[in-house]
């Protein structure tokens, strides 16, 4: 058995020990009952059950919670139009999300798909420093989509807190390829 100070009392009856902790006005928890004979602690349950959930909501407040933002445009879509989107895209990014951007084909627009590839190689030219390809172009369906993340990733507030130790070799990043791939060949037209 452990005080609640935390200093080990020895081996009692439970009944003993039962009657030791409601002297002290608390609870005899069990804390190890694999254990031969059966850890029990000394200690206030509801104090100790209430810690346990401020922590919980602590560690929550600290997650970064990364939304992937969808942005969509047409083959056909304007300059204006597609400086608009361009610079929603470079908020979003600046916001620490995901984006992922689809050309999305109506009709007759699917035989002709190389305008989809030419609007993602423009919206990767205009963003050609603040972000990189995550997952390349791609068809789904009626769809060409990308998924963009910001280049440089913000660093984490556990690795800045860390006391830096003897310098390590850098390790090589696998980036995503910042190129998008080559255009399906075309055929010839007479």
């Amino acid at each position: 058995m452990i005080d609640a100070d935390g200093k080990q009392l020895g081996v009692f009856i439970t009944t003993k020990a039962i009657e030791l902790a409601e002297n002290q006005g608390l609870d005899l928890v069990e804390i190890s009952p694999s254990a031969v004979p059966p850890v029990c602690k000394i200690m206030d349950y509801g104090k100790y059950k209430y810690e346990l959930t401020k922590k919980q909501k602590e560690s929550r407040k600290h997650q970064v919670v990364v939304l992937v933002k969808e942005v969509k445009f047409r083959p056909v879509t304007e300059d204006h139009d597609l400086n608009f989107n361009v610079k929603n895209i470079d908020r979003f990014i600046d916001e620490g999300h995901k984006v992922k951007a689809t050309v999305v084909f109506r009709g007759r627009e699917m035989s002709y798909r190389e305008g989809g590839h030419k609007v993602m190689k423009t919206i990767l030219e205009m963003l050609k420093d603040k972000v990189i390809v995550e997952v390349p172009p791609k068809m789904e369906g009626r769809q060409m989509a990308m998924i963009l993340m910001a280049a440089k990733a913000a660093p984490k507030k556990a690795e800045a807190s860390k006391p830096k130790s003897a310098p390590k070799e850098p390790k090589e990043p696998k980036e995503p390829s910042k190129e998008l791939p080559k255009e399906p060949a075309k055929a010839p037209t007479e």
